[in-house]
């Protein structure tokens, strides 16, 4: 789960909540005083450092007053897949955009390797979605990353005691979920 900032910064804007006041809700042992203060200007500017936790996210909506769901995105994200991201690219091309139903439906009967992976990212992103009460009708794919991972190196045998090296490329799949306004 992921803050949505342009989202948490409307939200505050219309509640009249400051920086100060949402620093104050997320303080806790992990985060306290400037450190906190320091945390929700880089959540506001869109940075991820510190790590936003799920509940960062409950005491800022909270603070905020709505709903944990409406300031944040549901992320999953599949490691060293064992795949190329030129071709994961086409996968993440075809259900960027769509409706959960409809990224499903199109990955369960897709021929590509990747659809696999894709799938198990965009569910692990559902549940997600479920569990803080996401509508799953209204939930939609925001934002769909394929980078390149490690390469697994190996060699093929050639004449005259040579050796050819062969580069089997692996890449990180990143599903985003998020629910319509």
């Amino acid at each position: 789960m992921r803050l949505r900032a342009n989202e948490l910064k409307k939200r505050a804007d219309e509640a009249g909540v400051s920086v100060e006041q949402l620093a104050d809700a997320v303080s806790s042992d992990r985060l306290s005083g400037d450190a906190s203060l320091k945390a929700v200007k880089n959540w506001m500017g869109g940075k991820g450092t510190p790590r936003c936790t799920r509940s960062d996210i409950e005491n800022m909506a909270t603070a905020v007053g709505c709903l944990p769901r409406e300031i944040a995105k549901f992320t999953s994200q599949v490691r060293n897949h064992r795949g190329s991201p030129k071709k994961a690219k086409l996968v993440a091309d075809m259900i960027r955009g769509k409706s959960f139903e409809e990224a499903n439906n199109m990955l369960a009967f897709s021929t590509k390797r990747a659809a696999t992976n894709f799938r198990k990212a965009l569910m692990a992103a559902a549940a997600d979605a479920e569990q803080l009460g996401a509508d799953p009708s209204s939930v939609f794919v925001s934002e769909v990353t394929v980078d390149g991972g490690m390469h697994i190196k190996r060699f093929r045998p050639k004449d005259r005691g040579r050796a050819h090296p062969i580069l089997k490329r692996t890449s990180h799949i990143t599903v985003s979920l998020q629910e319509r306004n």
